[in-house]
């Protein structure tokens, strides 16, 4: 058993999957890994996601590390999000689910 901020997990895999549990959230870092990107790009572009539930995700990713929140002093304000290095080392991980869906399910490419 491992904790981890007042949480107990069962096993490693568990702690490193809720870093990313949730609908949006590898969709968010393989968004960001191809570079930085404003709270409205992300939003249109994973096509759905609420103000709040994209808010409250990138909170809760920038809390954990994987990703860095830049604020420009501009007016009006410039806020662009971008992966940190510990989130850059998950991206291999989400890019071999997704080969491995491409190979094992039918889809159409988004």
């Amino acid at each position: 058993m491992i904790e981890y901020h007042d949480k107990t997990y069962t096993c490693a895999l568990d702690l490193g999957f809720e870093q990313i549990r949730g609908k949006w959230k590898a969709v968010i870092l393989c968004h960001l890994d191809q570079g930085a990107r404003r709270f409205l790009e992300l939003q249109r572009m994973t096509g759905g996601i609420s103000q709040k539930v994209l808010n409250e995700s990138l909170h809760e990713m920038e809390e954990e590390g994987l990703i860095c929140k830049q604020v420009y002093p501009e007016t009006p304000p410039r806020v662009e999000y971008s992966l940190t290095e510990k989130g850059k080392q998950l991206i291999p991980a989400l890019r071999i689910i997704e080969s491995w869906t491409k190979e094992y399910y039918d889809y159409r490419d988004c």
